[in-house]
């Protein structure tokens, strides 16, 4: 979420006009220093708000994303595997913004839970596909679920159109981080991945 909403801060400040402050009696000058003071001032609110908003959903939002459980990188792996079923080594460290060698390791602790595997891809046998698991899958529902239900007690505290304000807002927020990121890989589907890893092993 804080990268969510810091990506669209840069969309506002590029897009910032203070055209409309404008007078025919006020100093331009003086008009747009006081704008962009109220500006930044909302900025830092803002950012005050969303560190503690990233607080409060780590400490409560889910139990399963709790301290000791799924940590949300592991989470944001499975829910990106669950979307796009299956995806490379080298598409996950990006997405995740780590280093192979870091992604890795985030990939192999996710199998050894049991909720994703890896195998090679059948036209490349260096390039390593992953692909989630039922487990996994399973485990994506319960905690997005776990997720609405947390969701929807904060939304009792809002009037309707402020509901509809915020879903709004964040809507087109999401709508510009997804365009900032690389068209989606074709992908391959579970079955397939799946069948060849037990082609592998020797176990059709």
């Amino acid at each position: 979420m804080l990268r969510l909403l810091s990506l669209a801060f840069d969309t506002l400040r590029e897009h910032f006009s203070l055209s409309p402050l404008k007078t025919a009696t006020a100093a331009p000058t003086q008009l747009t220093l006081n704008g962009m003071d109220q500006f930044r001032a909302d900025a830092e609110r803002l950012s005050h708000i969303i560190l503690e908003m990233q607080r409060f959903f780590i400490l409560h939002l889910c139990k399963e994303l709790a301290p000791g459980n799924v940590s949300f990188p592991q989470f944001f792996l499975l829910a990106a595997l669950d979307h796009k079923e299956v995806l490379t080594m080298s598409a996950i460290a990006q997405k995740m913004g780590h280093t192979t060698a870091a992604a890795s390791g985030l990939v192999a602790r996710l199998e050894n839970l049991g909720y994703i595997v890896r195998s090679s891809a059948r036209e490349d046998r260096r390039k390593v596909m992953v692909c989630i698991t039922e487990k996994g899958s399973a485990l994506v529902r319960r905690i997005r679920e776990e997720m609405v239900g947390n969701v929807m007690k904060v939304m009792t505290h809002l009037t309707r159109s402020e509901q509809k304000a915020w879903l709004q807002i964040y809507s087109k927020i999401y709508d510009y981080c997804q365009a900032k990121d690389d068209p989606p890989l074709r992908s391959k589907s579970r079955r397939d991945l799946l069948m060849s890893r037990r082609f592998e092993n020797g176990t059709r």
